[in-house]
């Protein structure tokens, strides 16, 4: 039985690590593409896509109920209510779409928090313009890839970001170089990318036999408020997990941004790092949230449970492998990065705290994945606000900039503070799936 989940949890973790790469990349060919412009272009993509970041992975938190939902609803053969729940969905999405666009069209709050000068600005509102013509699309592809992935079919999902990441370099020429645009071609070719995938997928869906049996595109129906607002029951948790995990990343930056740009370089090193690795644990954390949500259907909570216990062991096992070569190979990474040699140096010791950080951080984010199989989504938010914002931000700045736990340790204090956070909320979340997983058991079984 564990070999059978073992191979399971593989084959649908591999498409979701390929799909997320490709996301990642489209993010590095536009750091690269704007650094050959100007100084100010690349800063101003930098500063921009924080903003949008912050503004569509909130939304898409929301909407990342959907999956958990339609896992649940596959495993026990309800296929018409996967129909209902997609559509009710969609409804949903409208209501985050016209926010988030009117947030990214109106971004005074986040120009304010960031002082920039009047340049810089004017470049961070035009991108920001462009972009958020790629909300709604991109909210549609998340609906998608939450019905894909709680049936099971993650191939197609990352097909979709393959064609994405294929474009991006023609469209940012296109839109940067040949039109002149700038920064905000990146926003631009980004929002065209969101309505050329959220289009595909669902024609391609449309076209699938096997999804008409779910009945996702038979019919049109009105908004629901009891469904909608289960949903919004379920996902506007893991919107604000989301949130409090980008703004503590935020931060934190911002912060070690005071200690000079050799540290803030160093740090971009490590952060870029740790997003690049952390893709391995969210691929097998989403794997097993979704045979987690079919066993949970099926009226089968024990092998739910073995589920869970699984991934979160299998995840574990291959992050102990990234953890070593990264405490081995620490220098020679950081070299790759910059040859700046105080940078490099910097770096390396980062690096090295980095691969306990990612021990760590791929315990929570199994965790916290599987408890979304459960539905279970209040309480490990309540642990990640203290966790993250509490010890990491708050212990992280006390160690980082302060001496009152000793020297000052620059931008290696707010990362170990950043490790000892992510212990903090992986052993509590783990301690909560026990409970959880154990009184799903019991209930079945009185």
């Amino acid at each position: 039985m564990s070999r059978s989940i073992f191979r399971r949890v593989v084959h649908l973790a591999w498409p979701v690590l390929v799909g997320q790469m490709a996301v990642v990349g489209s993010g590095v060919i536009d750091t690269v593409m704007a650094g050959r412009l100007s100084a100010l272009d690349l800063a101003a993509v930098g500063v921009g896509a924080a903003i949008y970041i912050t503004v569509f992975m909130t939304a898409m938190g929301v909407l990342m109920a959907l999956t958990p939902t339609v896992a649940q609803h596959y495993g026990a053969g309800r296929y018409a209510e996967i129909g209902e729940d997609v559509r009710q969905c969609a409804w949903l999405a409208v209501l985050l779409a016209v926010g988030g666009t009117l947030l990214l069209r109106h971004p005074e709050p986040f120009i304010a928090l960031a002082q920039l000068t009047p340049a810089m600005e004017e470049k961070v509102r035009a991108y920001l313009a462009a972009i958020s013509w790629g909300i709604a699309p991109g909210l549609a592809f998340r609906i998608f890839y939450g019905f894909m992935s709680g049936i099971g079919r993650p191939r197609a999902i990352m097909a979709f970001n393959l064609i994405g990441l294929a474009a991006k370099v023609p469209l940012n020429a296109l839109y940067m170089y040949e039109m002149g645009m700038g920064a905000t071609g990146c926003g631009a070719s980004t929002a065209t990318i969101s309505w050329l995938s959220a289009i595909l997928a669902w024609s391609w869906c449309a076209r699938q036999a096997d999804c008409a049996d779910y009945g996702v595109l038979s019919r049109l129906t009105f908004p629901k408020p009891r469904a909608m607002l289960e949903l919004a029951r379920l996902g506007l948790p893991i919107g604000l997990t989301l949130l409090v995990d980008v703004t503590a990343f935020t931060f934190m930056a911002l912060f070690i941004a005071r200690l000079g740009p050799t540290m803030s370089a160093a740090h971009q090193v490590a952060a870029n790092l740790t997003i690049l690795v952390f893709m391995i644990p969210l691929s097998i954390g989403h794997a097993s949230l979704v045979l987690v949500g079919h066993a949970l259907g099926a009226g089968d909570p024990a092998t739910a449970r073995h589920t869970g216990l699984m991934g979160i062991a299998l995840g574990l096992a291959v992050s102990s492998l990234v953890s070593c070569g990264l405490w081995l190979g620490a220098g020679p990474i950081a070299a790759l990065y910059t040859p700046d040699a105080e940078v490099r140096a910097i770096a390396a010791g980062l690096i090295a705290i980095i691969a306990v950080y990612h021990l760590v951080d791929a315990l929570q984010t199994v965790v916290v994945n599987v408890l979304r199989g459960y539905k279970r989504t209040v309480v490990p938010m309540a642990i990640y606000v203290v966790s993250l914002w509490g010890v990491g931000l708050g212990g992280g700045y006390l160690l980082g900039l302060t001496h009152l736990l000793g020297p000052a340790r620059g931008a290696a204090g707010f990362w170990i503070a950043a490790t000892a956070s992510l212990l903090l909320a992986g052993l509590l979340v783990l301690a909560y799936l026990l409970r959880v997983s154990h009184a799903a058991i019991a209930d079945k079984n009185p």
